[in-house]
């Protein structure tokens, strides 16, 4: 099947876009489909002064991820703009959804598609405590899908579920499994292990999500993606999750086994605040 005609920043005329602003009016009608089947795409982005650092590394993971849906999208130049519109100079967490846009009732593709996107502000979450935070295992484990894998796509009704698991505070990320008992991901990072001096992280060719930062973290440590089980996490020398609004967070704690705080991951904090302003705010 091909694109529909109107495939954006692919060489074709633009598509009809419909463009909400959630809060000033209802973002997506009851009969869109990425309200009703999850069919559609999602960028979380750490905004700072008015702009979002990496906006070209989540619109290229966002392109990626419509490509293999075959969603068409709306300019990158008008969106990048109507964000900083939005952020009106203000730091925090910027969110752009793009669905297929409404549908009759059915799985069936629209024959001539009207995707929807819109953009929210959210305020930062809470600064993470200095010595590390605790992880715990989650119960539920992740279906394998490759041909969804590593794109953010909106169906995550496994995160919403994993993060339903646990109320207590002191717990600040769950740990996933696959079905087949790898480890993935954290419910909203990616994870990164210390094993005699290399660092390692799950590939994410049959589940989880191919995070922005995890694509800087790998350039810069020359990670190799492997399949991780329970016990080489536990085992490992350092342990560290990682997302591109909170940055990258030293593991103190995973069940009984702790970590103090390790040279290698405080070393990477600075380089990522060398080059992320956003993060430079929260080095102690």
């Amino acid at each position: 099947m091909t694109l529909p005609p109107g495939a954006g920043d692919r060489g074709f005329a633009p598509p009809v876009i419909v463009h909400r602003d959630i809060g000033r009016e209802p973002a997506f009608a009851a009969d869109d489909r990425g309200v009703a089947y999850g069919d559609g795409l999602f960028e979380t982005m750490r905004a700072h002064a008015g702009d979002v650092p990496w906006w070209q590394a989540h619109w290229a993971r966002l392109r990626l991820g419509a490509d293999r849906l075959r969603i068409p999208l709306p300019s990158q130049d008008v969106v990048h703009a109507d964000a900083r519109r939005l952020l009106d100079g203000r730091d925090g967490v910027l969110k752009l959804v793009v669905t297929r846009g409404s549908g009759g009732r059915g799985y069936a593709l629209p024959a001539e598609p009207v995707p929807t996107w819109a953009l929210a502000w959210h305020p930062l979450p809470p600064a993470p405590p200095e010595e590390g935070i605790t992880l715990r295992w989650c119960d539920l484990h992740l279906g394998v899908q490759p041909a969804l894998a590593g794109i953010k796509h909106c169906n995550r009704l496994e995160q919403v579920l994993a993060r339903s698991e646990w109320v207590d505070p002191s717990i600040h990320e769950g740990l996933l499994r696959s079905i087949e008992g790898d480890v993935v991901c954290a419910t909203a990072a990616n994870v990164f292990v210390l094993h005699d001096g290399r660092w390692k992280t799950p590939a994410v060719d049959r589940c989880g999500v191919a995070g922005v930062c995890r694509a800087w973290a790998i350039a810069q440590l020359g990670v190799h993606e492997v399949r991780l089980s329970v016990g080489e996490v536990e085992a490992a020398e350092a342990v560290f999750v990682c997302n591109a609004v909170r940055g990258i967070l030293a593991v103190a704690r995973l069940g009984g086994r702790g970590w103090p705080p390790h040279p290698q991951v405080q070393a990477l904090q600075r380089r990522l605040a060398a080059e992320h302003p956003a993060f430079a705010l929260e080095l102690p």
